[in-house]
């Protein structure tokens, strides 16, 4: 069972004064829960140590995919390979953060992976501002969370330059390289976490910039903004799949401006691997005894199991299967042509309402926050944000 601390939740006029608008949901109902999963400091630990290995799989289990040339089972479209394997070869392509997500933890019952989001995840500005800033409004101590997302992606962004040396190196070896950000017009919550990732990377020490993907401009010798000022990196909040699937061009003149080292794209082409939730079937391949994995496969499998999409996002065209083969419940969704990968089912956490919880970890360079979800059997975009304390 789930254990809750009600909390005075921040206003609408506060949230918006933070730049968190999208508070309330379409139906009228807010968006953050006024409670705080109580999360005790062995839990909290024993997330941190999930995260830590499942990252170690992923990189291995990624090297297993390029080595044997797996890119068609994984559903990765065939202009991002190039891409994919350059970034993977060179150090210089860092990924900067993604966020697990995960079942367990809080119940008693083992953490197991349910995805990797880590290429465009979202719910970074809740988890790594907002919990922080409801413990404040409540007059409680801020370091009672599993917390530490800006400093963790600060230290990533320094290790651009300074690669597997310390972070702290950063001051002697930077040379002026400057980071473009870039969300697409229109989307509140892409803009303002693409604005909290630019002013983590800016107290991080680089020069920075923004600008709307729209405006953006590429050729073969680099990136640019609007008024035509090169870029050495660019940081862009729209999923390597959709620039693959929907913009083929584009993804053959990303692959140009790469081969040309003209610029570096983060978070890098590799992380296409990891977001792919056929990755979920080669870690179990590799990994079958792993703790933190249930059963996947590319078919259905015996028992109760979950059907999804490999890029499927927020529960989308997700079917829930039983052990007799009936479906218990389903979501439509714009990715019914992507390939389906079929997962052993477990049940999330539940509070005393009957309220299913999914544990959100982030990931940058090792685990480094968490933050929870809360709805139904299917988690999809009408799921609430809660927060945690450590008790």
């Amino acid at each position: 069972m789930v254990s809750l601390q009600t909390v005075t939740p921040l206003s609408d006029t506060d949230l918006d004064k933070l730049g968190f608008t999208w508070h309330t949901d379409s139906d009228g109902s807010k968006y953050v829960a006024n409670e705080l999963v109580e999360v005790s400091h062995e839990e909290a630990e024993a997330y941190y140590t999930a995260g830590n290995e499942l990252y170690d799989m992923y990189v291995e289990a990624a090297e297993y995919v390029i080595e044997n040339d797996l890119f068609f089972e994984l559903g990765i479209p065939f202009n991002l390979i190039e891409p994919i394997k350059k970034s993977w070869e060179n150090d210089v392509h860092w990924h900067i953060y993604g966020r697990f997500d995960l079942s367990g933890g809080i119940d008693g019952k083992p953490i197991k992976l349910i995805e990797f989001n880590a290429d465009t995840p979202t719910s970074l500005f809740e988890t790594a501002v907002l919990q922080w800033a409801l413990l404040k409004h409540n007059h409680m101590d801020e370091q009672q969370q599993f917390n530490n997302i800006y400093q963790a992606i600060a230290d990533n962004f320094r290790r651009l330059i300074t690669l597997n040396d310390e972070p702290e190196n950063f001051d002697t070896l930077y040379d002026g390289w400057k980071i473009l950000f870039s969300s697409v017009e229109g989307n509140d919550e892409e803009e303002m976490t693409t604005k909290l990732l630019q002013n983590i990377a800016t107290d991080a020490g680089f020069v920075t910039g923004n600008e709307f993907l729209q405006q953006v401009k590429f050729d073969d010798d680099g990136i640019f903004n609007a008024d035509e000022n090169n870029y050495e990196y660019w940081f862009k909040l729209y999923p390597w799949e959709d620039i693959g699937t929907d913009e083929p061009e584009f993804a053959m003149l990303l692959n140009t401006i790469m081969s040309n080292q003209k610029a570096i794209i983060l978070n890098p082409a590799y992380t296409l691997l990891f977001q792919s939730k056929g990755m979920l079937k080669i870690l179990y391949d590799l990994f079958p005894d792993s703790p933190y994995l249930l059963k996947a496969s590319f078919e259905p499998i015996e028992g109760a199991y979950v059907e999804k999409k490999m890029f499927g996002r927020e529960g989308a065209n997700t079917r829930i299967v039983d052990a007799s083969g009936t479906t218990v419940t389903e979501t439509s969704g714009p990715y019914g042509n992507y390939k389906p990968v079929y997962q052993e089912y477990t049940e999330f956490a539940k509070d005393r309402n009957g309220n299913f919880y999914q544990a959100g970890l982030f990931f940058a360079y090792e685990s480094c926050g968490l933050g929870f979800r809360r709805g139904g059997k299917i988690l999809d975009n009408m799921s609430k944000f809660v927060g945690h304390v450590l008790k």
